[in-house]
């Protein structure tokens, strides 16, 4: 089964996708993960995502698909996997579904996950991260022991700047923006289905896989 997951910063992609593939024995690929892993294998095409990614410029549609494309044809991926962070535009969109079809795949289902901006912005406001060693935490679900101090190495923890509510709200109204088209592309398309994950982990999951497995 190939599943693509959409949705905003801190509705919970992540975390659903780790169990997910747990429970369907299919890889989850994150797009940050696999840019990462093409880069340190030094080859050809990592070098040419490493030139983009190092000057702070977006990788483009054709070099992001060859990424995917390479990921996707592992044997591991040979029964389906989890997108996640990709694509972002409809271009990258309709290059996913031609790549798909010449290889005789198609996209199962569109998982778009919905959140209300208040429980986003509480969310990613509760998280914290240790300056020295990179832990993270969340106040809300995942505090240090202390509530203060990171557990592995006593650093006091921190708010990134990324994870303050204005930058947060800042962040909401640009993906609503940038992926408004995107979401209304996949509106159209058989397999789409909206989310809402407001509910505890394992049982939003288990809620899925029931829509996702019939």
């Amino acid at each position: 089964m190939i599943i693509v997951l959409l949705g905003a910063p801190g509705v919970g992609k992540g975390s659903y996708a780790k169990l997910l593939q747990d429970y369907m024995k299919v890889p989850h690929i994150s797009t940050g993960d696999i840019l990462r892993h093409a880069i340190e294998e030094k080859s050809e095409l990592g070098e040419r995502v490493k030139k983009y990614v190092s000057s702070g410029d977006l990788v483009p549609d054709e070099i992001m698909l060859e990424v995917v494309k390479e990921r996707i044809s592992k044997p591991d991926a040979k029964d389906g996997f989890i997108l996640d962070g990709f694509p972002r535009t409809i271009p990258q969109a309709e290059g996913l579904k031609k790549l798909l079809a010449s290889m005789g795949r198609k996209i199962d289902f569109i998982v778009n996950m919905v959140l209300d901006e208040e429980t986003i912005v509480k969310r990613l406001s509760a998280r914290r991260q240790c300056p020295s060693c990179g832990a993270i935490y969340n106040m809300l679900s995942n505090p240090p022991k202390d509530n203060e101090n990171c557990d592995i190495c006593g650093t006091k923890v921190i708010v990134r700047p990324d994870d303050e509510p204005e930058t947060v709200r800042f962040r909401l109204k640009v993906y609503e923006e940038k992926t408004k088209p995107l979401i209304e592309y996949y509106q159209k398309e058989p397999g789409y289905i909206t989310f809402d994950t407001s509910s505890p982990l394992e049982e939003g999951v288990k809620r899925l896989l029931k829509l996702l497995t019939g």
